[in-house]
């Protein structure tokens, strides 16, 4: 086991793993559970996680359940900076109220989707940061067009930047050539992998953290892979990154929260069940996913 000694320079660098919620057969929320998967991503050398995002089931979640989570990861974390919750709501009013409350907790950063409602104009889509960011709590935009049909492209994020509103993207639209657009648009937004099967396209071209779903089940693999990847050390990075990237493309599917879970279990981690609507694998991708975990493991990496 590792201790994180990796320096950072903002909350948001770095290793900061998406964290899915711990429930037991029933449904509940198994907090002492969640807060013992924090602390365990801490000691491998994570940098920090990330509750209540889509990994999360965030929108399953009631009011209560959702604010406990990001207390007892805070708690867990040991270092409110470790710590990026999902404020994603409907409203912007709605999101600067998880703000407030991410705040109040401690939390370093916080992740903001876009209006997800309905497909708003580019003006909507300022407005909306800008509420939150009067918070004061630094917030990194996620641009994930395929799911609230809003793409944060390279020019929108530039005006977001420039209206002080965002400090980083979480990238998601798997177009590694944004990276260096948004690099020659908006200098000194920062860029932060979004899906785990670019990660390394994505820290070649610059980016400076990794909202990460596989360190849920492989966290020492998954920090050496990163370090290695923004160090440019390519004789490590190639041949891990090849070897983890049947994991790593789960990130990018409509099942990702049921088969990280599933590879969590299999690596001995406790990823359990999904709230409904979400069903289990169908049989033969959980076959898939215990078999590419398996040949993870084999390679002395957890």
């Amino acid at each position: 086991m590792q201790t994180n000694t990796h320096p950072r320079t903002r909350p948001w660098h770095g290793v900061m793993v998406a964290t899915p919620v711990t429930l037991r057969d029933d449904c509940t929320i198994d907090y002492d559970a969640y807060a013992t998967h924090v602390r365990q991503l801490i000691e491998a050398g994570c940098d920090g996680v990330v509750p209540n995002g889509s990994l999360g089931e965030y929108q399953t979640l009631t009011d209560s359940e959702r604010e406990q989570v990001v207390r007892v990861a805070v708690e867990a974390a040991g270092d409110g900076s470790r710590v990026m919750p999902g404020v994603s709501a409907y409203g912007s009013a709605e999101s600067r109220r998880w703000t407030e409350q991410a705040a109040e907790a401690g939390a370093g950063s916080v992740l903001l989707l876009p209006p997800n409602g309905y497909r708003c104009e580019d003006e909507a889509v300022r407005a909306h940061y800008a509420e939150v960011a009067e918070v004061g709590v630094p917030v990194v935009a996620y641009n994930n067009p395929y799911d609230t049909k809003v793409d944060l492209a390279p020019s929108l994020l530039a005006r977001l930047h420039q209206d002080g509103s965002i400090v980083a993207v979480k990238e998601f639209s798997g177009d590694v050539r944004r990276a260096y657009e948004i690099a020659e648009q908006a200098p000194g937004l920062d860029v932060l992998v979004g899906a785990d099967d670019v990660l390394l396209e994505l820290a070649l071209a610059g980016a400076v953290g990794w909202i990460a779903g596989c360190p849920n089940m492989l966290p020492s693999s998954c920090v050496d892979l990163y370090r290695a990847a923004v160090t440019g050390d390519m004789a490590t990075a190639l041949p891990l990154y090849r070897e983890l990237h049947p994991l790593l493309r789960w990130d990018s599917k409509p099942e990702f929260v049921q088969a990280i879970k599933a590879s969590m279990d299999v690596a001995g981690r406790h990823g359990g069940r999904t709230r409904p609507p979400r069903f289990p694998l169908p049989a033969e991708d959980e076959a898939a996913v215990r078999a590419a975990t398996e040949k993870a493991l084999a390679g002395g990496r957890h």
